[in-house]
C-alpha cells in the first residue's frame, strides 16, 4: 500500500539505530541510511517533548540543502523524561546504574519525536508513552548492564530486552514508541506526503 504510493520517492533514514531501520523494513519500505555527525545539544529552557522535537529537527538540518525533489528525509530522537529531567544515553556503566536505579519502582515518560522533510514540506510528530517499572534489585540492574548494551539507549534500557520483560508492570501508549519509533505516526505522515505532495 504505502510502498506503492511512494514508489517514485526515495526515503532517507538518517539514523544508525538498528531498531529504527528494522521498523522501516517491517513497514515494507525501501530506504537508504545516510548518516551525518551532529552535536546533540539543546537549549536548557526546553522541556519534555520540546527537547526531542528540537533534536529531531536539528538532526535534519545538515541534509536540507542537498535534498532532491523526490527525496523524503526522516530524522528522530528519543528521550526518557523522569523527575522533570531528560535522560539521554548514559556515558558509562555507573551512569547507566544511576539512571536505572532512579527509574526503579517509578513511572516515566518515553518521548520519541520524528521530523519528516521533503524539499517543500516539513512535519514533526511525537508520541509519549508512560512506562512503570517494578522495584529492581541492584543485582538485577547490574546483570542487565553487564549482559546487554544500555549505553546506546536513552534512559539506559531497551524495553524489548530482558529488563523490559521482567520489569515493566504497566505501559500506557505505543510500545513501538518506547523501542524508538512511533510507527503509527510515521505511517500516517508518509501517507499524507504520498497523497498531497
Amino acid at each position: 500500500m504505502l510502498k506503492e504510493k511512494l514508489k517514485n520517492r526515495h526515503i532517507i533514514l538518517a539514523s544508525g539505530s538498528p531498531r529504527r531501520q528494522q521498523f522501516f523494513r517491517d513497514l515494507g519500505l525501501d530506504f537508504e541510511v545516510r548518516l551525518k555527525k551532529i552535536k546533540e545539544d539543546y537549549p536548557h529552557h526546553l522541556l519534555h517533548y520540546q527537547i526531542s522535537d528540537y533534536l529531531a529537527e536539528l538532526k535534519s538540518l545538515p541534509y536540507v540543502e542537498e535534498l532532491k525533489k523526490h527525496e523524503i528525509l526522516v530524522t528522530s530522537d528519543t528521550i526518557v523524561w523522569h523527575k522533570n529531567a531528560a535522560l539521554g544515553k548514559p556515558r558509562n556503566n555507573d551512569e547507566a546504574f544511576e539512571m536505572l536505579s532512579s527509574l526503579s519502582n517509578n513511572t516515566h515518560d518515553v518521548i520519541t519525536s520524528v521530523c519528516i522533510r521533503t524539499k517543500n514540506f516539513q512535519k514533526t510528530v511525537n508520541a509519549v508513552t508512560k512506562v512503570t517499572f517494578k522495584d529492581f534489585s541492584d543485582d538485577e540492574i547490574w546483570h542487565y548492564i553487564k549482559t546487554y548494551s544500555p549505553l546506546d539507549k536513552a534512559g539506559a534500557y531497551g524495553i524489548q530486552e530482558w529488563i523490559g520483560q521482567i520489569g515493566v508492570t504497566s505501559i500506557h501508549g505505543s510500545f513501538f514508541n518506547v523501542v524508538g519509533m512511533p510507527t503509527h505516526l510515521v505511517y500516517e505522515t508518509l501517507n499524507i506526503i504520498a497523497d498531497e505532495f
